[in-house]
This record gives structure tokens, sequence and C-alpha cells, in this order.
């Protein structure tokens, strides 16, 4: 029986998850936490009996060997950061974590002995797509991402579709054309520059989680689109992520380490 808290609790993807680890009889939910937790939680989120309800970092008391976290870019890295110094690993749904505080995390999870997994991702088509876009690089080094997201989503460019861009500059065996006459009218009509792939972020209603990446050639052109059409896709990739948590060798980025 694998122990698990899920932080971010009151949100969609927190609310999913909660509701994942229950239906699964080798998952047990022992803890939630929400800076806005309060004492009807418990009752209004139909949890456990024995799952522990906490609204504030420094009152965790918890035997959880995995830290869910689905909570926001502004209090991700304190959570996280939590969850590694009191041997919890984490697995972080979080998008928007800085760079260097990625950096600060792993550095974290080396002194404390902990690994952890920052998850761009959870669905198995998008991770798919960052694979076979990183394969596309290689032959063709242009390439521009689209990524369309539901309205009030925190970020912008979300987190699949940065990771996407490092991945393709890290397949490209050429630079890609930088194309310098190609100026903007209007400032950010050609989207972020993330290792020299512009990033273009749409956010509009009726979008769950859509990206596209666009790659041309001379006289050709490739497109690779992965769609999820219902937040319960990523809960698959959640599981496989508990579960395995055993194949981890540090504090990693990417469901395919847990794949």
């Amino acid at each position: 029986m694998i122990k698990v808290l899920v932080s971010g609790f009151h949100g969609s993807m927190g609310t999913k998850a909660v509701q994942m680890i229950e239906k699964d009889s080798e998952l047990a939910l022992v803890g939630v936490y929400s800076p806005n937790a309060s004492a009807d939680d418990k009752a209004k989120y139909n949890l456990p009996a024995d799952c522990q309800v906490f609204g504030n970092l420094a009152d965790i008391q918890t035997d959880a060997t995995v830290w869910v976290d689905f909570s926001i870019p502004a209090g991700a890295f304190a959570n996280v950061k939590f969850a590694l110094e009191h041997h919890i690993v984490p697995i972080i749904g979080t998008s928007g974590i800085g760079e260097d505080q990625l950096h600060e995390l792993s550095e974290i999870a080396k002194q404390n002995q902990t690994n952890g997994l920052v998850v761009p991702n959870f669905g198995l088509s998008a991770v798919l797509l960052m694979q076979f876009a990183k394969q596309a690089a290689q032959y063709f080094p242009d390439a521009e991402v689209i990524e369309m997201h539901h309205g009030d989503k925190k970020d912008s460019p979300s987190g699949t579709a940065v990771n996407t861009a490092k991945l393709i500059n890290e397949g490209r065996k050429a630079n890609p054309q930088m194309y310098p006459d190609a100026s903007e009218t209007y400032p950010g009509a050609r989207g972020a520059d993330i290792d020299n792939v512009a990033v273009h972020a749409v956010r509009l209603p009726g979008y769950v989680a859509h990206e596209q990446v666009l790659f041309g050639g001379q006289g050709e052109a490739l497109t690779i689109r992965q769609d999820s059409f219902d937040r319960e896709s990523f809960m698959h990739g959640l599981n496989i992520a508990i579960k395995n948590i055993a194949k981890l060798n540090g504090f990693e980025i990417g469901l395919e380490n847990v794949l």
C-alpha cells in the first residue's frame, strides 16, 4: 500500500487525483493540504475518515511516502521543499516553477537523499508528442510550438510547451534558421523564444490541454499534435508515476522517467 498526500486538493486536478487514489486499492489517501483548507472539507470532498486535512505546512505530520502537488506556482516551491526535507517523494504536476527554483529543489533532493519527479504533462499522448518532437528535430531543426489551454490556466506558456521546446533543441543536429527579417509588426507576434523555438500560448474557454509542433523543411512540413479532452486522461499517468517512484534516480523531469 502506497500512502499519498495531495497538495492542492481544492483544484480541478487535485480533486481528480483524490478520486483516483481513493478508487485504487493499492493506494491510500492519508492526507490533503491547502492553505485554504477548512474543517468542512472532509465532508465536502468526501474524504476518507482517516485522511488528515492540513491548512498549514508547519502542521503537517504524516506517514505519506508520496506527495502529489497540484497547487499553484506561487506555493509549489515551498510545498516541494517541505516534502523533500521530510523524505517524502514529490510528484509535481504544478507548472510555472522557475528554472532557478528547480535547480534549488534538485540540490535539496540531493542533500536529503530523496527522489522527486516534475511532470510537465501526465497525458501519455503528450509524453509521446515530446519524444517524437525530439526525434523529428534531428531532421527538421526549424520548429514552432502552439499550445492551447483553458482560459483560467495560471501560467503561459505551459510547462509542456517549455519542455517540448527544450527537447527539440536537444534533438537538433543542425542550427535552425533564425529569419532575422521576420520582424514583429506587433510585439509578441512571433511568440516566446525558448531555446530558439517560437512558442505560442492560446487561452480560450472550451479547451482543456492541446499542443501541436510544426516542423518546416525544404518543400515539406511535419505536424505533430496531441489533444487532452478531459482531465481524467491525466490520472492514468499520475497513477503510473505514484506506483513507479522506485525507478527514479534523483530529482528528474518528465513522466518518461517512470515509464
